[in-house]
């Protein structure tokens, strides 16, 4: 009877959670963007809600067959993976070796190059969606409460305006902050808000103020060019009308902004952006045997933990030699990731794997530093565990992401190209013989863990939040409708103008006619008297 009791009381609770649940659709993405999107949808699935992922025939890190608590919802691309993979390598190509050596206006124009050909991908991607008839069929008859999406790959916006529902982004931020700023119209005063990617702070000197002007303002125009004009021409032929891609981006209800106060300078915000970084973040699990055994002979010099992240895989031949070089004369064990070939120069203190657990590696008592690509989440797990940092970004915002940790006294940074063995032996001794580069990140790690709840949860909250209201359109600024000009008040200001040119006006037109009412009369006066 007891039994029977429970189960029922369990099976009410059950339908319960279902029936209060939401039906969440979920837009795709990759890499480390999807390893951030995870936790939110497996939390989501936890407290009752459907979730269902779209994810393209190919995919470098979406697995359907893996085991999921969400169902997936797969559509077709043209492209193989081979020629995503092969973009891939031609992007780290330019990104870690061949940047370094160009000129301002080589960069400029194979940077354009390649954002123009990510966008062809991005395209086909939402080629397999939006123009497939038995996909939005689908997606139609889904009855979805809420999309949630990483902005990354475009086409989430169009979507959810077609399908009538809340729209959720999930995103670290866009080149230039131009999608935060246009599109969302974040306030971003380039006098103390460094670009995004412009490796500056918000400490600028008046040099720096005028490079982050022109950083904006040509990170525009490069962005109307190359992704707004195309993607403007894309979303009017599929709705039928002139559309503009910024204005529906515009109208996303909750922008969750995967960075947090421990990391980002501070700045002006709107009510609808909420800053949840570290949403991966969890405390430190055991370790294998096999590790922990290497890690325990460390003794109490500890570990160091080095990773370049999942997409840069080796380096060449040339460049693990100097980095094993440098990691060989320290006093530290080494866990290295890394799939190339075994570096003539390896030391005895060092250990090479294709993968490590890392965050159970900085987690753990005898990390004492983690040599790190720059990742955000890299970043986050580090700041968490309060473990501090030797910097080799390669591509993307890793320098960006590495300039504020530097910034916060967290990290220390080099560049891959020029980096020497004794560089990066130097390196390490520094983040950890200074006891300043420590107590700096667990300055960092306090300011993490000191919140009303953590960022899975708070991002959990306002997903949630979404779909109790049916939308967040109550937080979105009135700045959203106007224009440009009205909305840097420049028609009051000229309003203003005009006023005070007509006072002046009038005031020099009175003395003027004063000035010859009373004495040029009177002169002419006295002249005919005389």
């Amino acid at each position: 009877m007891e039994l029977r009791l429970s189960t029922c009381i369990l099976l009410v609770l059950c339908v319960t959670s279902s029936a209060n649940g939401g039906n969440v659709l979920v837009w795709y993405t990759e890499g480390s963007h999807w390893i951030n999107m995870k936790p939110v949808l497996e939390t989501l699935v936890d407290r009752g809600h459907q979730v269902t992922v779209l994810v393209p025939s190919s995919s470098m890190y979406m697995n359907t067959n893996e085991p999921a608590r969400f169902h997936y919802e797969p559509f077709n691309v043209t492209f193989s993976l081979e020629a995503m993979e092969e973009f891939l390598e031609e992007f780290l190509q330019f990104s870690v070796y061949e940047i370094d050596y160009m000129s301002y206006w080589e960069l400029y124009i194979r940077f354009t190059d390649m954002m123009k050909a990510n966008l062809r991908f991005s395209i086909q991607y939402l080629d397999g969606v939006v123009k497939s008839e038995a996909i939005m069929t689908k997606l139609k008859e889904g009855n979805y409460d809420l999309l949630l999406a990483d902005p990354i790959y475009p086409g989430s916006d169009l979507v959810a305006d077609i399908l009538g529902i809340p729209l959720v982004f999930s995103l670290r931020f866009s080149l230039a902050n131009n999608w935060e700023r246009h599109c969302g119209q974040m306030p971003a005063p380039p006098s103390f808000v460094p670009g995004a990617m412009s490796k500056l702070t918000d400490k600028m000197d008046f040099s720096e103020r005028v490079w982050n002007f022109l950083f904006y303002a040509l990170q525009d125009i490069t962005i109307d060019h190359t992704f707004w004009n195309v993607l403007d021409r894309y979303y009017s032929d599929v709705k039928g009308t002139p559309t503009s891609a910024c204005e529906l981006m515009s109208k996303a209800d909750i922008w969750l902004i995967r960075t947090y106060w421990d990391f980002e300078f501070p700045r002006p915000f709107l009510p609808n952006f909420k800053y949840v970084g570290g949403i991966h973040c969890r405390p430190a699990k055991p370790l294998p045997e096999d590790l922990e055994e290497f890690v325990q002979s460390s003794g109490d010099d500890g570990i160091v933990i080095f990773t370049l992240g999942s997409v840069i895989s080796n380096v060449t031949k040339e460049k693990a030699n100097m980095i094993a070089s440098g990691l060989a004369q320290i006093p530290q064990k080494v866990l290295w990731r890394y799939r190339g070939e075994k570096p003539e120069t390896l030391g005895a203190n060092t250990q090479i794997y294709d993968w490590i657990p890392q965050n159970d590696l900085l987690g753990h008592p005898k990390a004492r530093a983690f040599i790190t690509h720059g990742g955000t989440n890299g970043i986050y797990e580090a700041i968490y565990h309060g473990v501090p940092m030797v910097g080799i970004p390669v591509f993307g915002d890793q320098p960006d992401n590495m300039v504020h940790m530097k910034a916060k006294g967290a990290a220390v940074i080099f560049n891959l190209n020029f980096m020497t063995s004794e560089d990066l032996r130097d390196a390490i001794n520094t983040v950890i013989n200074d006891k300043s580069y420590k107590e700096n990140v667990m300055r960092l790690s306090s300011i993490h863990h000191d919140r009303p709840m953590s960022a899975l949860e708070e991002a959990v909250f306002w997903i949630e939040f979404t779909l109790r209201n049916k939308g967040a359109k109550h937080l979105r600024v009135q700045a959203h409708e106007l224009t440009w000009y009205q909305y840097l008040s420049l028609d009051v200001l000229g309003f203003f103008f005009t006023i005070v040119l007509l006072i002046i006006f009038i005031f020099i037109k009175t003395c003027s006619f004063c000035w010859h009412r009373c004495c040029v009369r009177r002169g002419k006066t006295k002249r005919k008297a005389e």
